[in-house]
């Protein structure tokens, strides 16, 4: 078994990082404390689907929670919920995780409670068929099977609802030509509707391959007992290795690209997307990060002072920015809701704020901007569950836990010269998509 030592930030013990043969990723994490995190990353998401499968990693991230051969469904939720846990999972574009929060108990025993039913959660679900509800036509108004399959379908339905949902839909289809990226996580009715039970298993078997999960643990615990619980529990029965597509990066239009909707809305939606740096190139997401915070981040920020708390006249209700980042390049996000009979002056204010931060950022916005992101790197090291989801991050996106380790020098070398530069570099009018949502 290979060993890697990680001096994490803000945490007393160095982490560690283990390999096994078969590629499982085992990380232990030490917080002083009662609680305990369990977490498994698993790399797929959105990025291993195609136009066929869309949407296959969240509906199977439901179903690994109906149980295996040991286990019947409920029984995870029932019996850690019976402990004091927390329990849930997540599916996102490069990854999908599952996890327990529980106080660890006299002598570790939810600990190590937890590490066995999340181990064989990961390792051995059966999928049953009804659990799953049978396929059906989406036609048909005379279908009452209310199985996990209706369960998401109502999901995505009331997702299809929301302005936000409908404007950043369009806005990231058309930032992609290509890459999987393009398509919402969550799939479609469609889809979901018709996928069978062995596709779906399929799916599993290829992507839930050992070298393609992370099991991390953090909290106070003998590190040698939990290591060997979880090398006994994830016991991958000889399932091969399975290595991940990789992507040929998107780059960004040429030409802006202005997109019109219209819905049942009573106001304007928009947003500004830009296809920005790797999840690895940490010092060009730092500053993407830094400037989401000076251009967007509540209402000292710059285009909540310009265009709302100073405006001549009310055109928006409300602007911010958003930074995500991927492993295969972030999105930049400037979003707003406005006057709809103002679209266009809205647009060209928008405009406007974004060309001024590539020649002019004061000492003050610098400063907070620096401080909002050492604060909150901070903050992510207060507790075992954000110090789980933080490796886990690392780990399976970045595929490099020694980024967190570097995080904090990167940050400090960060000049204001250097911010401007990186707004030159990927806040290009010419390279954005620009989506509205009006009134019918």
């Amino acid at each position: 078994m290979k060993k890697t030592i990680v001096k994490y930030p803000f945490l007393t013990r160095d982490v560690e990082v283990y390999e096994v043969e078969s590629g499982h990723k085992i990380v232990l994490a030490h917080k002083d404390g009662g609680l305990v995190n369990v977490s498994s990353w698993v790399k797929t998401g959105s990025i291993n689907e195609d136009d066929k499968i869309n949407g296959i990693s969240h509906f199977l991230e439901h179903l690994m929670f109906k149980g295996t051969h040991k286990h019947k469904a409920g029984d995870f939720d029932r019996i850690l919920e019976g402990k004091g846990a927390i329990v849930n999972a997540a599916t996102w574009k490069d990854y999908t995780f599952y996890y327990v929060t529980i106080p660890k108990g006299n002598n570790d025993e939810n600990l190590y409670l937890a590490i066995d039913l999340h181990a064989d959660m990961m390792t051995d679900p059966i999928l049953p068929p009804e659990e799953i509800g049978a396929p059906f036509n989406l036609e048909d108004n005379n279908v009452t099977d209310k199985r996990e399959r209706h369960v998401v379908i109502e999901e995505i339905r009331m997702r299809q609802d929301q302005p936000w949902s409908k404007v950043y839909n369009y806005t990231n289809d058309a930032m992609y030509k290509k890459h999987p990226y393009k398509r919402d996580v969550i799939g479609t009715p469609q889809i979901i509707s018709q996928v069978s039970q062995e596709t779906i298993m399929n799916y599993y078997k290829t992507f839930y391959a050992p070298n393609n999960i992370t099991t991390i643990v953090v909290g106070d615990f003998d590190h040698d007992k939990v290591l060997d619980r979880i090398v006994k529990g994830f016991d991958f029965k000889g399932r091969e290795k399975h290595f991940n597509k990789e992507n040929e990066y998107d780059t960004p239009t040429d030409n802006t690209i202005y997109i019109e909707n219209k819905a049942c809305l009573t106001s304007g939606f928009m947003m500004f997307g830009y296809l920005g740096a790797p999840a690895k190139e940490l010092k060009d997401t730092i500053m993407l990060d830094m400037l989401a915070t000076i251009l967007g981040d509540g209402a000292s920020s710059r285009m909540y002072q310009n265009l709302i708390e100073k405006a001549k006249e009310p055109i928006f209700n409300m602007v911010g920015a958003e930074h995500y980042i991927f492993k295969d390049g972030s999105n930049f996000f400037l979003q707003a809701n406005f006057i709809p009979e103002k679209k266009n002056e809205a647009i060209e204010l928008i405009k406007a704020e974004v060309e001024k931060v590539k020649n002019e950022i004061t000492e003050n916005e610098f400063k907070k901007a620096k401080n909002k992101i050492k604060a909150d790197f901070a903050s992510d090291a207060e507790t075992v569950s954000s110090i789980g989801e933080t490796i886990g991050y690392y780990m399976t996106v970045c595929d490099d836990l020694s980024l967190a380790e570097e995080y904090l020098n990167e940050v400090e070398k960060i000049g204001i010269e250097d911010l401007k530069e990186a707004a030159k570099k990927y806040l290009n009018i010419n390279n954005a998509v620009i989506s509205t949502l009006i009134p019918q």
